[in-house]
């Protein structure tokens, strides 16, 4: 099990099952939603995702078609993002999570767009483009009791 919070400590959770790999997206989107030239970002199942308080303070922004990213409109940080045509797959915003972590880095992602005053200096893959998605680590059945207490779109 996992935790994590907000930058003000409003919206805080939870998520029951191992993270998958990070990867760092440097798309346009994603730099201007962090303010950095790129995001670290796990795939986590909605499922396994539980948010423990703040659920009044979520405030959700359609980027693009499809796409929401939900945030904290207290301290304006990005909790994670979800796309329609993966509507069971939240990107969680690693930043958030509380303590140490088990999983690395595996690839850069969009570096087509990436920052110009930002080089890549690791020997991690870069894909100019999209990385295949990395699946959710699967959550045991002890987890699954777990409602999400607010709508995703």
């Amino acid at each position: 099990m996992h935790t994590g919070s907000c930058l003000c400590g409003g919206v805080q959770f939870r998520i029951d099952s191992a993270l998958a790999p990070i990867k760092a997206c440097h798309c346009e989107q994603c730099r201007k939603a962090q303010g950095t030239p790129f995001a670290t970002n796990t795939p986590v199942s909605a499922e396994a995702f539980e948010l423990i308080s703040g659920t009044d303070l979520l405030t959700v922004f359609e980027s693009s078609p499809g796409k929401q990213r939900v945030f904290c409109r207290t301290c304006g940080s990005p909790i994670y993002s979800t796309r329609e045509s993966l509507p069971d797959i939240y990107r969680v915003r690693v930043g958030l999570i509380d303590g140490p972590l088990a999983i690395e880095t595996v690839a850069h992602c969009y570096t087509a767009y990436k920052a110009s005053w930002w080089p890549i200096r690791d020997a991690l893959p870069q894909h100019a483009d999209a990385c295949t998605p990395a699946k959710p680590a699967a959550r045991t059945d002890q987890d699954k009791e777990h409602q999400l207490p607010w709508p995703t779109a």
